[in-house]
């Protein structure tokens, strides 16, 4: 049960971690969301937004993140 707690502590903590970056990334006037190559349809009564560039762009970054975290705990 022991196991159980300190899971459900490192998911909160790392929720909470996500939760500050995007405080701070919506603060910080970066174009993420409003790349060349975003999806923006608006029509007469609604508004349909796929952030495609925006996405691939985060999938990069977080490949090499991830990548280079693993070779260092080798």
């Amino acid at each position: 049960m022991t196991d159980l707690g300190r899971v459900l502590i490192v998911v909160g903590s790392l929720m909470v971690a996500a939760g500050v970056v995007v405080i701070l990334l919506g603060k910080s006037h970066l174009p993420l969301g409003r790349l060349p190559g975003d999806i923006v349809y608006r029509g007469k009564n609604t508004v349909f937004y796929f952030p495609l560039a925006t996405s691939i762009l985060l999938s990069v970054v977080l490949t090499v993140v991830l990548a280079l975290i693993s070779r260092f705990r080798r």
